[in-house]
């Protein structure tokens, strides 16, 4: 039986109340979690920390533009049926003239298609009930992708090509399905009905500073308190893309191997923007309102 708990978060990550019910939702109903919002806002860490915080199997599709269901639930290696099919014959003849020894075939048997299925994540998913499956940023995948999901979704269940098999769990016993998406385009409307949906909004600063927590247990709190006024001025200045969680995770994990009043310096003097700003637009952007026009820079912060 799959887990229905009630889960809030782990060491490791902050899920609100907001987004733990509507991911206890999806999993009582058996339901995937559509979840929507800008990048940097946890979407894809849910998953990953629920499984990691559970100790359950993580099946990960990340969807790319040449996305497709074969990849994703299962596909049937014709070139290694047709060649095992050949060993056989070859075989048959082999043994007709006395030879003993025979090529091998790795175990499989051309008369068993099953023997030719390579399961992707769905298959494995839907075959171990107790689990998490993952699909990254379905948003970049063809139009078609979320389309040729309906059935499964609706129906809980895949058929396997060829072999005819069937995967197929109860409501009771579906895996922990998370989907995520940055809306580079809208889903279709019928997809987005089998799925509970829900949308994370940019965390404050508050909510921030006990993310930063969770992942610089030892920082001082004088270097975290500049960092987000930095972090939140370039956040609100219209750069064509505004820096996200994981970047100033990262930038903090670079600055806090100095001592305090170094590290200070350092966020204000903007080193190691690198780890920011990942655009040319936006640098250019920064070093005209920031660092050719420091005036503005200290009026419209509160770090200074």
């Amino acid at each position: 039986m799959a887990h229905k708990e009630y889960w809030t978060g782990s060491e490791k990550y902050i899920c609100d109340q907001s987004l733990a019910q509507a991911f206890h939702m999806s999993r009582v109903l058996g339901m995937p979690l559509l979840i929507e919002g800008e990048p940097g806002t946890g979407k894809t860490e849910l998953p990953l920390r629920y499984a990691e915080d559970k100790g359950l199997d993580l099946h990960v599709y990340a969807t790319g533009s040449k996305s497709n269901v074969d990849q994703f639930v299962a596909r049937f290696d014709h070139v290694k049926y047709l060649r095992d099919s050949q060993i056989e014959i070859l075989n048959a003849q082999r043994e007709e003239k006395g030879m003993s020894t025979k090529l091998s075939t790795g175990g499989r048997n051309s008369e068993n298609l099953a023997d030719y299925v390579a399961k992707g994540p769905a298959a494995k998913a839907f075959s171990s009930p107790n689990s998490v499956l993952l699909i990254d940023e379905i948003d970049k995948a063809p139009r078609e992708f979320p389309n040729d999901l309906l059935y499964a979704l609706s129906h809980r269940k895949f058929i396997m090509p060829e072999s005819g098999e069937v995967i197929e769990v109860s409501e009771e016993d579906m895996p922990a399905i998370v989907i995520t998406s940055n809306r580079e385009q809208e889903l279709p409307t019928a997809f987005k009905g089998r799925c509970i949906y829900h949308y994370i909004h940019f965390p404050d600063a508050d909510l921030m500073r006990e993310i930063i927590s969770k992942h610089h247990l030892k920082i001082d709190n004088k270097i975290v308190d500049v960092a987000l006024d930095v972090f939140y001025y370039l956040r609100n200045i219209g750069l064509e893309r505004a820096p996200t969680t994981r970047e100033i995770l990262n930038w903090l994990k670079y600055v806090k191997q100095y001592a305090t009043d170094e590290a200070i310096e350092k966020i204000q003097a903007l080193d190691g923007i690198g780890a920011l700003v990942k655009t040319q637009t936006d640098l250019e952007k920064i070093q005209k309102l920031v660092l050719n026009d420091p005036s503005d820079y200290n009026k419209r912060s509160n770090f200074n």
